[in-house]
């Protein structure tokens, strides 16, 4: 093996410094140097940010082909990174009370080791290296997940996830044994030329596709999704709504391309079922949500069914509005998950919507950004979230599912009645002792300013979507 290949990895490489100095820093550093650990976190991030977005410039294929970099891959790694950045600047607040000061540096490993593992999962073109990825993610997320052992349920939802994860991964690995057993081999491009649609193939299609359901939160493998974003800390449920399902929905979409071509029709049937499942029970069921955080869990297995939209759709259209669409998402589920971490901090305990009632009142910024947000988690013109929705509408028009598209555009009504019974709380809805006038931190500040751009700037800016678009094509 040429070791010299390692170099050519440079997100990884990059990562991975930032790793070391973060773990180190977190060894050696006391007294009144602990205070600087978020600023020189973020500064990093900030930095590692810039060296993943020149990874959009180039493309190489390292150790025989198991791993790749492209234009469009470097993309998504700057997306996940820029989105890592943001909810870091809102877990500032938490991570300096009192129950938490003394594991900073737990955090921020275990967020760093999530990030690494999308990496590889995004970038492998094996399923051994994508497996490591796939679970590289999965394992520390369980660790943040039950990271309040001692507080509210967080050591339950921590049970949950990894108890789910293990099923789900054991179910995949399977799946992916039958496939390696009927092609001979486990490299992508390879395998797709011994996939032929046999019984034995159609059932590891079945079982890979239950594994990366329960990643991405597809009914119905979403019953774990509910009580782990309820019981995990505010700023953990936040990452595992965008962030892990962003690269879990852009992997899955890669595989489907390249090694299951030539089982389009079956995984297309399936997407179908589950995307209508996704989209149509979720809604019902946020509806009934009064917990913000049980709320916006449904909110994203909802958000997951129209992601799977863009995948349905195939081709460089799908890829491109896939990647648009999570990159509006985390702008807008970071900025309502954001802003449920100050009110929790502000509160000391959970938020339900009757606590929102008459908010306007006493904090019009936060409600003007939580309104906005969820405008475009609704989809409604000129935000953000309408032009992502069109274009996931569209690629999935292009490629014949009309019917589709119908009872996703039905559910997308479904989806505002719910998402304005919030803004009702905010504005309409009396309330005689509303939660008190405060301040969030002034990394909050600056994340929720960067939100609030997003959502206002990204439809209007289409020059973003079209350079995604052009990326897309040379995939």
């Amino acid at each position: 093996m040429n070791y010299i290949q390692f170099l050519e990895m440079r997100p990884e490489i990059s990562l991975l410094a930032l790793f070391v100095v973060v773990f180190v820093y977190d060894l050696v550093a006391r007294g009144k140097w602990r205070h600087y650990f978020h600023p020189i976190t973020c500064i990093l991030l900030m930095l590692h940010c810039a060296v993943c977005l020149g990874e959009s410039y180039r493309e190489a294929t390292l150790f025989s082909g198991m791993y790749l970099t492209n234009p469009m891959i470097g993309i998504v790694k700057t997306i996940l990174t820029g989105g890592t950045l943001l909810l870091v600047m809102q877990a500032n607040k938490w991570l300096r009370s009192a129950h938490t000061t003394h594991k900073q540096g737990e955090f921020y490993t275990l967020l760093l080791s999530t990030l690494f593992g999308m990496y590889i999962m995004i970038s492998a073109q094996h399923f051994l290296l994508f497996f490591i990825g796939l679970e590289l993610a999965s394992l520390p997320l369980a660790c943040l997940v039950a990271f309040d052992k001692y507080r509210h349920h967080s050591a339950e939802a921590g049970v949950k996830y990894i108890l789910s994860s293990m099923f789900s991964s054991t179910v995949m690995v399977y799946g992916i044994s039958f496939l390696y057993g009927t092609t001979g081999t486990l490299y992508f491009e390879d395998m797709a030329a011994g996939v032929n649609g046999s019984p034995l193939q159609i059932f590891a299609l079945v079982l890979f596709f239950a594994g990366m359901g329960f990643k991405i939160s597809l009914v119905p493998f979403h019953l774990w999704t509910a009580d782990t974003y309820q019981g995990a800390p505010t700023v953990v449920s936040s990452y595992l709504s965008v962030i892990s399902k962003g690269a879990a929905s852009f992997a899955l979409m890669t595989i489907l391309i390249k090694v299951f071509a030539p089982m389009v029709e079956h995984w297309q049937i399936m997407l179908y079922i589950l995307t209508v499942a996704s989209i149509t029970i979720a809604n019902l069921f946020a509806i009934r949500q009064t917990d913000l955080k049980r709320f916006m869990a449904y909110s994203s297995i909802s958000q997951a069914g129209y992601i799977m939209l863009a995948v349905i759709g195939g081709a460089a259209d799908g890829m491109s509005a896939l990647v648009f669409y999570v990159l509006v998402y985390i702008f807008a589920n970071l900025a309502v998950f954001g802003i449920i971490e100050t009110l929790e901090h502000h509160t000391r305990s959970s938020v339900s919507r009757d606590d929102c009632n008459a908010l306007y009142k006493t904090n019009p910024k936060l409600t003007l950004l939580m309104t906005l947000a969820l405008f475009s988690l609704a989809g409604i013109p000129p935000f953000a979230g309408f032009f992502s929705k069109f274009f996931v509408f569209m690629s999935a028009f292009k490629a014949g599912f009309w019917v589709l598209v119908f009872i996703a555009l039905i559910n997308t009504v479904i989806s505002l009645y719910y998402y304005l019974l919030i803004v009702k709380a905010m504005y309409i809805t009396p309330n005689d002792n509303p939660i008190k006038p405060f301040n969030s931190s002034k990394y909050s500040r600056i994340s929720f300013i960067v939100c609030l751009a997003g959502i206002l700037l990204l439809g209007i800016c289409s020059f973003v979507f079209e350079e995604i678009d052009k990326l897309s094509y040379g995939m």
